[in-house]
């Protein structure tokens, strides 16, 4: 019975505790000490309508890098899909998995916040040759 209340006890001290949120990089999935390789060079396939295609990576299984395949995943309309980035910083390497990133009105694969269209005209001035001269 007294170790029943010491586990109940220990319970009701830990449970609030367990809501509280660490101080984290936000986006960042795993850190590492050990560079990845160089990406490997992948053929992609031809489009395939609903689909995008994620890239393959080097990701990190507790040991060694190992190669994740680039595979069609389902597309999500108003979404553009952000490849896997791994980035060093101070001496540690950062890996943000592949996901999904909210803004892509104009359906050309870039994010809005990344294709601005200063002359209004629908099209992203990264795909406009006078970006600034309205159709």
């Amino acid at each position: 019975m007294i170790k029943f209340k010491a586990s109940l006890w220990a319970l009701a001290v830990a449970a609030p505790l367990a809501s509280l949120s660490l101080p984290s990089m936000a986006g960042v999935d795993l850190i590492v000490k050990i560079a990845p390789p160089a990406p490997r060079v992948e053929v992609v396939p031809p489009p395939r309508v609903g689909f995008v295609w994620a890239p393959g990576y080097w990701n990190w299984n507790g040991r060694s890098h190992v190669w994740v395949a680039g595979t069609w995943v389902p597309e999500r309309r108003g979404y553009v899909y952000v490849r896997p980035t791994w980035v060093q910083h101070n001496g540690e390497w950062h890996l943000t998995r592949g996901n999904w990133a909210r803004g892509d009105a104009d359906h050309d694969g870039i994010q809005n916040r990344f294709d601005h269209d200063k002359d209004n005209d629908g099209r992203g001035d990264r795909r406009d040759p006078k970006p600034n001269v309205p159709n």
